[in-house]
């Protein structure tokens, strides 16, 4: 029996490049505006993809990866801002669930609930999320670090957060409100919810590039560029030859 298509989305093209390098027969294939590369990693088809910044890019993306590559499961790698108490730049989180901190429908319904879907989070796969923490802490040893790996609720919303007191005042405003995330960036929800909508398993990891403050704007390339794109190749790597090895 073949394995199942597993997609690899990431946020920036710079997570990628190592992956393509490592694909078997990879082949470019253009589609609504994008690119993707389908190949084998470890005996595991897969199909890579830019998911593009903001919400609604991500699930143009993930919707195409389901409808037009036949993916049976999704994985993001990218990097956020972190916000919850003692995840630091260079930590890594795994997300548990997703939110849409800008979700706000109100008085037509509760703030940050999703209209019609009567939730404000959505989880991720359990099974896929395991396999990922499992990847995140060999993939890190196998790079000789020791950073910190976080599981939790991660938000996110269509703005780059780069303010200490905009970043504070997000924090307490999910938390009062029963929803602590540990880190924000900008696509993650959009990609969990066009999953559940499709009953498609999704898990995702993000790397802290910084603590969603004044020197965001500052700390992100060049963190992009030297540290995320080295620790997304290697947890990737490992969590798809997991993958194989458990026949999944």
């Amino acid at each position: 029996m073949r394995p199942a298509t597993t997609a690899i989305l990431s946020a920036l093209a710079e997570e990628q490049q190592g992956l393509i390098g490592l694909l078997r027969e990879p082949q470019r294939v253009a589609r609504a505006g994008r690119e993707f590369w389908l190949g084998e990693l470890h005996g595991t088809p897969v199909v890579l993809a830019l998911s593009r910044m903001g919400k609604v890019a991500a699930a143009t993306t993930a919707t195409t990866l389901i409808e037009a590559f036949g993916a049976q499961r999704l994985v993001f790698t990218g990097v956020a801002g972190g916000i919850g108490p003692g995840v630091q730049v260079g930590d890594v989180v795994v997300a548990r669930e997703f939110m849409q901190h800008d979700m706000d429908a109100s008085p037509l319904f509760p703030r940050y609930q999703i209209p019609l879907y009567d939730r404000e989070r959505f989880a991720c796969d359990i099974v896929l999320g395991d396999a990922l923490l499992a990847a995140c802490h060999t993939g890190l040893r196998s790079l000789d670090l020791q950073a910190a790996v976080h599981h939790g609720l991660i938000a996110s919303g269509d703005r780059f957060v780069s303010a200490a007191e905009e970043a504070r005042l997000l924090h307490a405003a999910l938390s009062d409100a029963g929803h602590p995330p540990l880190a924000v960036e900008m696509e993650g929800a959009a990609v969990a919810q066009v999953c559940h909508d499709y009953g498609v398993p999704f898990a995702a990891v993000r790397t802290i590039s910084d603590r969603a403050d004044d020197t965001a704007h500052v700390d992100f390339p060049k963190f992009v560029t030297e540290v995320a794109s080295r620790y997304a190749l290697a947890i990737i790597d490992e969590f798809v030859r997991s993958l194989n090895n458990s026949k999944a």
